[in-house]
C-alpha cells in the first residue's frame, strides 16, 4: 500500500482533528500504535483545549511534557520498584510501564499549563493567531459626490 502524506493538510485544520492521521494509521499494522495510557481531547472554549491523560501511579517527577514544531510529546518513565521487606506481590494490575505519547498540534496552538490531580494529568492548550493572521475588516470609503454646476447662479439639473 502506499504513503499518503498528509502534513500540508495539517495546516488547515483547526484544533485536533485527528482524520489525517487515522487515515494515515489505517496501513500501518496493528501494533503500530499503543493504546496506553488512555487519554480524553476536550475543547473547554472557543480557542482552549485541554488533553487529559490517566497516569495513575506516576508522580509529576516521572512525567516530562515536551512542545516542539506542532508536536506535543508527553513520556512517563518509572523507576523500577522495588518490593518492600516482607512483601510479595501476587498480581500486577496497575500498569508502571514507560511510555510515550505524541499529538499533532494545529498551527498556533502553544500549551498553557499542565498539572496533575487524582492520577490524571490535564495539558491546557490555547490557539492563539497573531493579530497580523487574523481576519480584518477593511472600510470602504465612498467617493465624494458631485456638486451640480452653477451658471450665472442658478444650478442646472
Amino acid at each position: 500500500m502506499r504513503h499518503v502524506d498528509f502534513s500540508p493538510l495539517y495546516r488547515s485544520t483547526v484544533g485536533f482533528d485527528r482524520l489525517f492521521t487515522m487515515l494515515d494509521s489505517l496501513g500501518q499494522p496493528e501494533g503500530g500504535q499503543t493504546t496506553y495510557p488512555p487519554y480524553n481531547i476536550e475543547r473547554t472554549g472557543e480557542d482552549s483545549y485541554r488533553i487529559s491523560m490517566a497516569v495513575a501511579g506516576f508522580s509529576d517527577e516521572e512525567i516530562s511534557i515536551e512542545a516542539h514544531r506542532n508536536v506535543l510529546t508527553v513520556k512517563g518513565e518509572r523507576a523500577e520498584e522495588k518490593d518492600g521487606e516482607g512483601t510479595e506481590l501476587l498480581y500486577r494490575g496497575i500498569a508502571s510501564r514507560s511510555f510515550e505519547r505524541r499529538f499533532q498540534l494545529a498551527d498556533h496552538v502553544e500549551v498553557s499549563g499542565a498539572s496533575l490531580k487524582n492520577g490524571l494529568l490535564h495539558i491546557e492548550l490555547k490557539r492563539s493567531v497573531p493579530e497580523e493572521l487574523k481576519p480584518r475588516k477593511i472600510a470602504i470609503a465612498s467617493a465624494p459626490a458631485k456638486s451640480a454646476k452653477q451658471i450665472e447662479g442658478q444650478p442646472v439639473n
